[in-house]
C-alpha cells in the first residue's frame, strides 16, 4: 500500500493507486486521462513525430501500469511517470540510433541570454504556439526535454533531477547551457528591433 505522503496529490492519486493495486484495474483509465496530455507533450519534444510521440506515450503507461506496485511515494507521482516517459524515449531514440544536430552557441554575454530568455518568456505569455514550438524542435531530444519540465512545468531542480537521474548541480549547467542554445535560436528568429524591444521590458 502507497503511504500518505505531502508530495503526491491530495488524496486522489493515492486513493487510485491502491484501488489498481487492489485489483480495480479499471482505474487505471484515470490516472491515464490526467497526465496523458504532458507525457504526450514530452514525448513528442523528444521524438520531434507525432506517430513516435503517440507510440512511447502507449509504451510508458503500459510500463507505469506494470510497475505501479513498484511506486513506493517516494516522489510525486507525475515524477515517477514523466521519469518513465523520458527513459522510453531514449530507448526509442537508441533503437533508432537517430541523433539531432546540436545547436552552436555564438558566444554572446550573459546579458543577450537574459534578453532571449525574456523574449521566450514574452512568447509564452501571449501563447506563441508556432513559435515557440519551431524554437523547441530546434533543440537535441534531451534539452527539449528538460527545457519543457523546466519552463512549462515549473519543475525544482530536485524533481528534474530524479526524472532524469542526474545530480541537481549537473541539471543546473545543462539548463544553463539549454538557455544559452535558445538563445541563439531566438536570436536568428526574431527582428533585431523586436528584440530590443524584449530588453527595455527587463529595465
Amino acid at each position: 500500500m502507497v503511504s500518505s505522503k505531502e508530495n503526491m496529490t491530495p488524496t486522489s492519486d493515492e486513493i487510485i493507486i491502491n484501488q489498481i493495486n487492489a485489483g480495480d484495474s479499471k482505474q487505471f483509465a484515470i490516472l491515464v486521462d490526467r497526465y496523458k496530455d504532458l507525457v504526450f507533450t514530452l514525448a513528442l519534444r523528444m521524438m520531434k513525430h507525432r506517430e513516435e510521440a503517440e507510440e512511447v506515450s502507449q509504451d510508458t503507461f503500459i510500463k507505469v501500469y506494470k510497475s505501479l506496485s513498484n511506486f513506493k511515494g517516494d516522489s510525486k507521482l507525475s515524477t515517477w511517470i514523466y521519469r518513465i516517459a523520458y527513459h522510453a524515449c531514449l530507448d526509442r531514440l537508441k533503437k533508432n540510433k537517430r541523433h539531432y544536430l546540436d545547436v552552436s552557441m555564438d558566444g554572446d554575454r550573459p546579458i543577450q541570454v537574459e534578453v532571449m530568455e525574456n523574449a521566450f518568456n514574452q512568447l509564452v505569455e501571449q501563447e506563441q504556439k508556432q513559435k515557440i514550438q519551431f524554437c523547441l524542435e530546434q533543440l537535441p531530444s534531451e534539452d527539449a526535454f528538460l527545457i519543457t519540465l523546466y519552463y512549462f512545468e515549473d519543475l525544482s531542480m530536485d524533481e528534474i533531477s530524479k526524472i532524469v537521474s542526474l545530480e541537481s548541480n549537473h541539471v543546473k549547467v545543462k539548463l544553463f547551457r539549454i538557455r544559452k542554445k535558445l538563445a541563439s535560436i531566438l536570436k536568428s528568429q526574431l527582428e533585431p528591433e523586436i528584440i530590443e524591444s524584449y530588453g527595455r521590458a527587463r529595465k
